[in-house]
């Protein structure tokens, strides 16, 4: 039986490359000072370099566009490459490749070129990074056909979800919440474990209101299912943990079963993740529902830079309390 340790969210990163590396030659980890002593921004690759070598993680320029056309290089010419784009907002930097090249290739070519790319990335508010550093831009990368989108909420999940996504045959981008990395520890499987892509997490059974989330706002939720609790209001918590494949199954099982949803997401509400879930829903369980969905999302700004502007920013668990209260109400 699989052993099972306490993990943070950075180890357990660290320990689903570390298993990669070491279970197919074919997979090697590049970008901007991922080698030691640092091991990258955040320690995720920390000791990497030492034990499997500076052929197998590499370092490249502080260039995104040369970190993304290598990996997809070597990802056709049939390596599995996980590249590191260090902050969220600089895949806009490397859009033309990742959105144009790495997710239409394998349609394009008939399915004779998979490109088994993973592009991890790291973002959100809340660290004082400011507003060209914090962004949430799920819903972009969800858009284009091909890429598949991937947001864990704990460590076991992390690792789980980022083994799978490294031997997927298609470019996945896997989204690391910052604000995860150093929220405390939890159990992680050892070894070679995986989490299936597009299979969601029910993680909170209830009967009155469904809360469908993902990334740091699941801790929020289920802080927040525990105190509305008290007051008799039974809230089932859903992590979608992957947004493309999207389990649909799930979403609509859980939201059909309470009559009531809402959707929370760090990413601003105009034209969120949320509104495609809340059309999603509508459309199928239309005449089923007691209430229509509500988003709690943040507002249609940047991400200031001002501790408190930024902190009323996120989407906060009062406004998930709020939004709970008013649809049982």
């Amino acid at each position: 039986m699989t052993g099972m340790r306490k993990l943070g969210m950075v180890q357990a990163l660290n320990e689903a490359l570390d298993v990669a590396l070491t279970v197919d030659r074919s997979v090697f980890a590049l970008g901007e000072d991922i080698q030691e002593p640092g091991g990258g921004g955040f320690g995720v690759h920390k000791g990497l370099g030492t034990k499997h070598g500076a052929g197998r993680v590499r370092l490249t320029p502080i260039s995104e566009q040369a970190i993304m056309g290598a990996a997809i290089g070597a990802a056709i010419s049939g390596m599995r490459p996980v590249a590191e784009i260090m902050l969220m907002n600089f895949v806009h930097v490397c859009m033309d490749q990742l959105v144009n090249h790495a997710a239409k290739l394998r349609y394009m070519s008939g399915g004779r070129t998979p490109v088994p790319l993973t592009v991890r990335t790291t973002t959100g508010a809340g660290g004082g990074f400011g507003a060209q550093h914090s962004d949430m831009l799920e819903a972009q990368l969800v858009h284009a056909p091909g890429l598949k989108v991937v947001v864990p909420s704990n460590p076991a999940d992390a690792k789980g979800l980022l083994l799978s996504c490294v031997f997927d045959d298609d470019p996945c981008v896997f989204v690391e919440m910052s604000g995860l990395y150093f929220a405390g520890k939890a159990e992680v499987p050892d070894g070679d474990y995986r989490v299936p892509l597009g299979k969601a997490a029910l993680v909170r059974e209830g009967s009155d209101v469904t809360v469908l989330t993902y990334g740091r706002q699941v801790v929020d939720s289920l802080a927040v299912a525990d105190t509305v609790a008290a007051d008799g209001i039974s809230v089932e918590v859903v992590d979608l943990r992957t947004l493309q494949p999207l389990d649909t199954a799930t979403v609509l099982a859980s939201a059909g079963k309470t009559k009531r949803a809402v959707v929370v997401h760090e990413a601003v509400r105009r034209n969120g993740f949320g509104a495609e879930l809340a059309a999603t829903i509508h459309a199928e369980l239309f005449g089923e529902l007691a209430a229509p969905v509500a988003r709690v999302a943040a507002p249609n700004v940047p991400v200031p830079y001002a501790k408190s502007l930024e902190q009323a920013y996120i989407p906060s668990q009062g406004q998930i309390e709020a939004a709970i209260r008013r649809q049982v109400a």
